[in-house]
């Protein structure tokens, strides 16, 4: 379901069935002369397109706008839109406290822009995953007062977290591929995953009559068909429900 489209209604039943709430997070950026410049939002966008049917979700508007870098290429004609670490946080921020304010505590950021040491963080994860926590803390400490962790009524504070009860995960953020995704299927730039993928989910962002050799990051294009597209498509929608299906 897509946010945009809902009315106050459909709203406060999804909260009050706990619903997840998705952020595709990415950028725009240089991905060889064969690909179009938003794949690592469109991976993200697209293969939840295909999930709205096997589960319940709510998707928001995506972020294209993060930090890209230019350690790719310059943007000079080649397309790419960096925004610093210090323009997204704020962003972040207002973001996240208004979306505890409505009533959401099942918010999931999806990332796929670099992503392979997701544990470590890149710019623009690690922009919206310090957000999110700073902001956590700041609604917490806004509904219960100072010294809220302090108080007796939170006396089982680690109890909760065993069973489940913990304020810190109403905002999650991981990868489009997991870690075992990634192993099966080592990502890359612009080389054979991304543009398989990117056949597979969004075939009018791939122009391989554009393919060149090049560059060294995508030379392993020439090896991508719809066949492995389909199968890591497959494995990232089983990786995703897992993520969004209720939790028994």
């Amino acid at each position: 379901m897509r946010y945009e489209l809902m009315i106050p209604t459909q709203i406060r039943k999804a909260i009050a069935d706990n619903i997840p709430v998705v952020l595709p997070l990415g950028v725009l950026e240089y991905h060889g002369e064969h690909l179009c410049t938003g794949v690592d939002t469109l991976v993200i966008t697209e293969t939840l397109a295909r999930l709205e049917n096997e589960v319940p979700f709510i998707i928001l508007p995506a972020f294209y706008y993060g930090a890209s870098s230019y350690a790719v290429e310059g943007p000079e004609a080649n397309g790419s839109i960096h925004n610093r670490p210090d323009i997204l946080y704020p962003f972040a921020s207002s973001l996240f406290m208004n979306l505890l304010r409505i009533g959401f505590r099942n918010i999931h950021i999806i990332v796929h822009h670099q992503s392979e040491n997701f544990a470590a963080g890149m710019p623009t994860d690690l922009s919206f995953k310090l957000a999110a926590r700073q902001t956590l803390f700041d609604f917490i400490e806004r509904q219960s007062g100072e010294g809220w962790w302090g108080k007796a009524d939170a006396a089982n504070y680690y109890e909760g977290h065993e069973e489940g009860d913990n304020p810190f995960n109403w905002i999650q953020a991981y990868p489009l591929l997991s870690d075992s995704i990634q192993k099966e299927y080592p990502i890359d730039h612009a080389g054979k995953l991304e543009t398989a993928l990117m056949m597979a989910v969004c075939p009018e962002g791939v122009y391989m009559d554009h393919f060149s050799e090049d560059k060294w990051y995508t030379q392993t294009a020439k090896d991508a068909n719809l066949e492995y597209g389909e199968a890591v498509l497959a494995r990232v929608k089983d990786h995703l429900i897992a993520k969004l299906k209720p939790k028994s």
